[in-house]
């Protein structure tokens, strides 16, 4: 537990603090995936009737592309599913408003005007434009620094060490959604109707291009730990949502 002071431990399980593995195969090592159930969205809640989550919701419309906003949202849905039926232990303290903070934010460093921006790599950039935002609306210390922590390490895959529970949940959710992993954790009727009410609109080729970019203008960026062709190459040709991909175009 932590025993940082700016901290409580109701803090730490709502805001999706706990430490878990790093790797996520050393979890289900210890746990069985559960089957999971049929999910549509039309029986999910979406926090926006927290103020927080509301303006954040309304940035990212502003400032994502239509494609970039829509995998944020199915990242949402994907994340609900996965937290309500693999980790049942933690589905009645984690804030859901936290969990959409960290989702309608995680790739707000992949626009065209904050990638060129700094020289940071994207999601620390993004971290750190998270963590200011959700406080500018309100968010506690806790909230914003959660959402910050998750963004940076979205995409600190590994095998050694540990990382917070939302850090591990959105790695989940954007690897099933980018790159097709992680097959057994989503229902193929939630995998439909997420897709059919968040189209793709062409999202492999978009962020296998954006990924690709993001490598030319800064050859040191921590995306490129992912491999430099096997990542944007991964995300190009995501089989198993090669049959949406067009969704809404």
């Amino acid at each position: 537990m932590s025993s940082t002071t700016a901290t409580s431990a109701e803090d730490i399980a709502k805001h999706g603090w706990t430490a878990v593995p790093r790797d996520a195969n050393v979890i289900f090592k210890t746990k069985s995936i559960t089957k999971p159930s049929s999910l549509k969205t039309t029986d999910v809640h979406f926090p926006d009737d927290d103020r927080v989550v509301a303006e954040v919701q309304r940035y990212a419309k502003a400032h994502l592309t239509e494609q970039t906003y829509n995998h944020s949202m199915r990242v949402f849905y994907w994340g609900y599913s996965i937290i309500k039926d693999q980790f049942p232990e933690y589905s009645e303290k984690l804030s859901m408003s936290t969990w959409a903070l960290a989702c309608l934010l995680h790739d707000i460093g992949t626009t065209h005007e904050n990638m060129r921006a700094t020289l940071l790599s994207f999601e620390f950039y993004g971290g750190i434009l998270a963590l200011n935002l959700t406080k500018q609306y309100g968010a506690s210390q806790a909230q914003a620094e959660a959402v910050a922590e998750a963004i940076i390490r979205h995409q600190d895959l590994g095998t050694v060490g540990t990382i917070t529970f939302l850090g591990q949940v959105i790695q989940l959710a954007t690897i099933y959604d980018n790159m097709g992993g992680n097959q057994g954790l989503i229902d193929e009727t939630t995998r439909l109707n997420v897709n059919k009410a968040f189209p793709r609109k062409g999202w492999s080729g978009c962020f296998a291009k954006t990924i690709r970019e993001e490598n030319g203008l800064k050859p040191w960026a921590h995306t490129t730990h992912l491999g430099e062709e096997d990542f944007p190459e991964g995300v190009k040709n995501n089989k198993l949502m090669d049959d949406v991909d067009r969704w809404g175009l």
